[in-house]
Formats: C-alpha cells, structure tokens, sequence
C-alpha cells in the first residue's frame, strides 16, 4: 500500500500544501490505482486524466506562485454521474445524453474552487432508482470487501473509489439512502445533510422533495471539510435548509451529554434486520452509554412515508427521464418505470409534497424526548450481486425494501442522517448503524460520529482486488 493511498481529503491536502508531494504525484497514484484496478470493481464510468492532470499542475503552480491554497489543495475527488461536470456527459447511469456538459454543476464549482482535482464520474444505476449499483450500459459495480457482493446504491461507484483509496473520497445523492446505503455496504462515513443544505444548480430539486448530494469519506472530518465547501443554497433551489454553523468545528468539538434513543424497528412492515445489524445498534448503545450519554430504548412510532414517497419518486424518475436527450436509449426497466408512475400528475405530486410535510412532522415527534435517534443503517447484509437482472419495476422495488427501510423515511422528512461504522463483521463485510438528528442538526451528528470514530475506529480502507 502507498502511503497516498491511506490518506484522506485533509491529509491529502496538507501534504500537498506542505510541499511533501505535488498535486500532480498524487493524482498520478490515483489514476495508477484506478487504470490498475478498477476494471474488477466498475467505480468508474469515465476517468477525465487529461483535465485532470491539466487541473492538478494548476494547482502545483498556483502554490508555486505564492497563492493561497484552499481547504481542497490538489485532492482528487470523483463526482457520480447525476451531476454535471464540463465536458464530460451527464449520463444518469444510462445512454440517453450524448452531449457533454457546457458547465460545472455548481457543486462541483465551488469543489473546483476550494482546490479538489475532478478524477472522474462514478458508476450508478439509471437515475438512482434502486439501491444496488447495476445497470445495462455500466454493468455491476462490485464490492471491495467481497466481489461477489453488491456496494449498495445507488452512489456505489462513488462508495467503492473511496473506500478502495482509488480517490481521497467522492461526491454521491440520497433519494431514498444512496449515501447511507453504499457507505454502510462498504465501510464508510456518509451523511445525508438536511434537505436544502447543499445546492442542486443548474437544477431546481432533485428529486423533488426526496434528494440531496454530498460526499461519501473515510472520515467524519474528511466529509465536514468538503460539507463546508459545497453547502449553501441559491436563489433558484426548490428547498433551502436552516442556518448552521461550520460542520469542521462541530466534528471537532465533544458532542456533551446527549439524549440518545435506539430502535432497531423498521419503518415498513415485512422486513426484518439481519441481527448482525441488531448486535451492532445494541453494542453501539452500550458503547454510548460508556461514553456517558443517556441512552434509552424507544419506539419511535414511524408514520408510513409511503403516499408521500412513491409519488414523489415517480415524479423524479420522469422529471429526469423527461430532459433527456433520446428517450428511447433508456433502460427497459427505465421505461416501464415511467409508464407506471404516468398517474403522478402535478396535481398528485403537490399533494406528495404535502403529505411529506405531515409525515415530518409526525416523524419528528421522537426528538421531543432524545437528541439523536440510533437505528440500523440497512435490513440486510450487502447482497450478491445481480440481485436486479431480468426484474422490472415492481419486482425490483421490492427487492429494495430491506436497504431503504431504515433510510428513505428521512428523505421524507428531510432530517439529517449518518452512518457511522462499526467495523468488519465475521463474514468479512462491513457493519454500520445510522444517527438521525433534529431538523437542520447536522452539528450533532457530526460531533457524535467522530466520537464514536475515536471510541471505536474503522478501517480505513477496503482492499484493492488483484489486477
């Protein structure tokens, strides 16, 4: 292992900054990793080394020349594919769009901004409609941890070029969990921010009600350095959250004594938690309490976010169908989606949204007796992979179930939510529980997560398969 390999977006950028190596050698080390790599794993649906190296020797001379480094000083980051990046086509996951992106998204601006060196796009399912990392044009996406198992979804690449070192870490969506899901399948830190805190330009929403984007890290400071590059709405966001102070300070501060409620129940009926994930909340409890927090069992009384999610994905499958440049390149699976949620008017996805804000409410109510709720992150251990092949929509939506039903819920709601992980569990795939907060408290969470990281570390990276 590289010594480059095992470091994340902080100390990347240090030692480059420092002057220990250049942004162009530890770009080198990544695209080294990935050409040697990646073609067992599939994180990747494009690499842009040209840019990327042309962006990399920017950075090294504007350092040169005196200038004044930003928090993300030559780290090599990878953005999934739903986001745009310029010259480089906006693919979904699919083979609709053909014409490369004009502009950065502004996301991937204000990462371009602060420093960061753009690597490549990540591999997701079409449209990140389920949480499994396959698809017809991109293939499957292999976990690092056992290759015949699925990285979850649907930021997948995006999980397995973090957890593998392959890039100091990379820019992923939750709808539904596709953080929390893959970062949990994989061993990472991924927090799903409150709806509205990062920006969704050039688009309006995404997802409507349902989305939001943001890094998947191997630290829970790594991902509070780039949340406080990239967070901040615009004028032309559908959702805007509430003021918060700087995630790094509060990853960097103790949590206090906090009001902790744990729950190993689902959200939907008919799915149980493998009890590898049941041990893990309750070891996580005990650990807490050592910690010296006051953690209590509690049923959380969960509304069903059924009437407000389903419509609310349709809605965003055909908004982003819609814009496509040849609808009929996309998947068949794609295609009947958008067939079936034809009944999701405008009309039925207003009234969605606001049952959504019923359903927040209703689900907020825990937190009038705890500050955090602690819940598994997924139902089941990470399947095998082609757990979707040959099914359509209903079949694979189903199929779904057990990786959503801890996660899709605060989609709904738009709260803030993590995965935390707690290690490697005896069939040598990761394990991971999930902290949910108040409204706008991504704070909490990321000062309770780090001390969790502290009381209980992780591995640090998954290992790379044999070239």
């Amino acid at each position: 292992m590289s010594e480059q390999r095992g470091a994340g977006v902080v100390e990347t950028a240090r030692r480059i900054t420092s002057g220990e190596v250049t942004a162009r050698q530890v770009l080198e080390e990544s695209l080294a990793r990935i050409a040697r790599h990646d073609g067992r794993l599939n994180a990747f649906s494009v690499v842009l080394a040209d840019a990327a190296r042309a962006e990399a020797d920017a950075r090294d001379a504007a350092l040169a020349a005196g200038g004044t480094p930003g928090p993300l000083n030559g780290v090599p980051l990878a953005i999934k594919e739903e986001l745009d990046v310029a010259g480089a086509v906006t693919t979904f996951g699919g083979d609709a769009n053909v014409t490369p992106a004009a502009a950065d998204a502004e996301l991937v601006r204000r990462l371009r901004e602060a420093g960061a060196v753009i690597v490549g796009k990540t591999t997701m399912p079409e449209f990140g409609a389920y949480p499994y990392t396959e698809s017809v044009s991109r293939g499957i996406t292999r976990n690092p941890w056992d290759l015949t198992r699925t990285p979850g979804g649907s930021s997948g690449g995006t999980a397995v070029a973090t957890a593998t070192g392959m890039v100091a870490a990379a820019i992923g969506g939750d709808g539904g969990g596709s953080i929390r899901i893959p970062s949990a399948c994989c061993g990472l830190f991924g927090l799903k921010p409150q709806r509205g805190r990062v920006t969704s330009a050039p688009h309006p929403h995404l997802w409507w009600g349902l989305g939001t984007t943001g890094p998947l890290t191997r630290s829970v400071r790594d991902s509070a350095v780039i949340y406080d590059v990239i967070r901040g709405s615009l004028d032309s966001d559908l959702y805007r959250a509430g003021e918060t102070g700087s995630f790094v300070e509060a990853a960097g501060r103790d949590p206090g004594r906090l009001r902790i409620g744990w729950s190993v129940k689902p959200v939907g009926v008919g799915v149980r938690p493998d009890p590898l994930h049941v041990r893990a909340v309750e070891e996580t409890a005990r650990l807490l309490g050592d910690l010296g927090h006051d953690v209590v069992a509690v049923d959380p009384r969960y509304p069903d976010p059924t009437a407000a999610f389903v419509p609310q994905f349709f809605a965003g499958i055909r908004t982003e169908a819609d814009g496509v440049e040849h609808y009929d390149r996309l998947e068949r699976r794609t295609r009947e989606t958008c067939r079936l949620g034809s009944w999701v008017t405008p009309r039925v996805r207003d009234w969605a949204l606001a049952q959504g804000d019923k359903v927040s409410a209703r689900a907020n109510r825990v937190f009038d007796d705890v500050d955090v709720l602690l819940t598994p992150a997924i139902a089941h251990r990470p399947p095998r992979v082609g757990i979707l092949d040959g099914r359509g929509t209903v079949a694979s939506s189903l199929r779904s179930m057990p990786a959503i039903a801890y996660a899709a819920l605060w989609n709904v709601a738009g709260n803030p939510a993590a995965v935390v992980p707690c290690g490697i569990a005896e069939d040598g795939l990761p394990l991971a529980v999930q902290l949910v907060g108040r409204t706008d408290d991504e704070a909490t969470l990321l000062s309770l997560s780090a001390q969790l990281e502290q009381a209980r570390p992780w591995p640090a990276l998954a290992p790379l398969p044999p070239a």
